[in-house]
């Protein structure tokens, strides 16, 4: 029970980082352009990531049970998950980068389950169908979209901002930057909601996973008629673990993480209200869909990529792509190290502790 409360514990830290670490997401923009103050930035990115955070549970069944073999994991595996995660999360916000907190966690994962099952690969679920034909693992809901999503969010956020141009051509600048003013909070607000309904589901899933673990393990068989809750034979999202995680990361939020706000709003590229629409708008769309599909995708790749996007239809130049290919190796970085972070933690304190 120690060690579940330890594991608990280490998941709202852990979503407590996400939502500062990944506040950018949902802010960097609409701060930059100075359609609202950060303090009032921060407050409805809390508000909407909240909301969000209790919209589904599709992504959070894919990180629980569709990447690796859930049966294989240990309460000592979801731990050291979770902290090569948190290692890599407060080493990308100390340098200002916005890396993925999804492909952090995952990695983390990953790298646990490996060192868990002694380095048998097959607890790694690549490509999986269910008796529906559903299809699930990391190949689809993972590296695929890690490579297709930040392409997609370029591309669009181009194209929108063309479509834009296309239509204000004869519209005052002062006129577009107040239409777009107002227009951006809604953007931003949505923008919000659809990172609370992905990426809160992550911690979701682990801590549900720790759950089912737990209950497998005979962890829970001794514990009194009140903490009855805790046992889960199969695998699920309970409610409370959807308000605790919702609550924590819109906590985090509130909080701020202004190194990578400033990174995202202010070196990558200068932008106009206008713009910060374009640029959420498609974030968001993307986002929503790859929710609904269950797939954890990386916020901060997304809004990142449309913001570059958008940016560039001002004039290729525009984008600092000194700064961009900085936050690239960081992307390119998070999966193996957090995978490397979670094997050896598992190594070290499985030594000291046991599996």
């Amino acid at each position: 029970m120690t060690l579940f409360l330890l594991v608990l514990l280490a998941a709202l830290v852990f979503e407590y980082i996400n939502g500062f670490h990944d506040a950018a997401n949902a802010i960097a923009t609409v701060v930059s352009t100075k359609v609202m103050t950060p303090r009032q930035a921060l407050a409805m990115a809390a508000f909407f990531n909240l909301i969000g955070a209790l919209w589904g549970t599709a992504v959070a069944s894919t990180i629980g049970k569709g990447l690796v073999d859930a049966h294989a994991v240990t309460m000592m595996t979801v731990l050291c998950a979770l902290l090569g995660a948190i290692i890599w999360n407060l080493f990308t916000w100390w340098l200002g980068l916005p890396s993925s907190s999804s492909h952090a966690l995952v990695g983390g994962l990953c790298g646990a389950a490996l060192s868990t099952s002694g380095g048998n690969w097959s607890v790694l679920h690549w490509t999986t169908a269910d008796a529906n034909g559903k299809i699930s693992g990391l190949w689809p809901k993972v590296v695929l979209p890690m490579f297709t999503s930040p392409l997609v969010g370029f591309i669009i956020g181009a194209l929108l901002m063309y479509t834009l141009y296309a239509l204000l051509k004869r519209t005052r600048p002062r006129v577009v930057n107040a239409i777009f003013g107002k227009l951006q909070i809604a953007s931003a607000s949505w923008m919000g909601f659809s990172h609370g309904s992905n990426d809160a589901q992550k911690t979701m899933g682990i801590i549900a996973l720790a759950l089912f673990t737990g209950t497998q393990s005979g962890v829970f068989n001794d514990l009194p008629s009140w903490l009855a809750f805790l046992h889960t034979p199969a695998f699920k999202v309970d409610r409370w673990v959807m308000i605790t995680c919702a609550i924590v990361m819109a906590a985090g939020t509130a909080a701020g993480g202004w190194r990578i706000i400033r990174t995202m709003g202010h070196k990558m590229v200068k932008l106009q209200p206008v713009h910060g629409f374009a640029a959420e708008t498609t974030a968001a769309v993307i986002i929503q869909t790859a929710t609904h599909y269950g797939i954890p995708l990386s916020t901060t790749h997304v809004i990142s990529t449309s913001i570059m996007g958008v940016g560039a239809t001002k004039r290729f130049s525009a984008v600092k792509w000194g700064v961009v290919s900085r936050i690239l190796w960081a992307w390119v970085l998070t999966i193996p190290i957090t995978a490397l972070l979670g094997w050896a933690s598992h190594q070290v304190i499985g030594l000291a502790f046991g599996p």
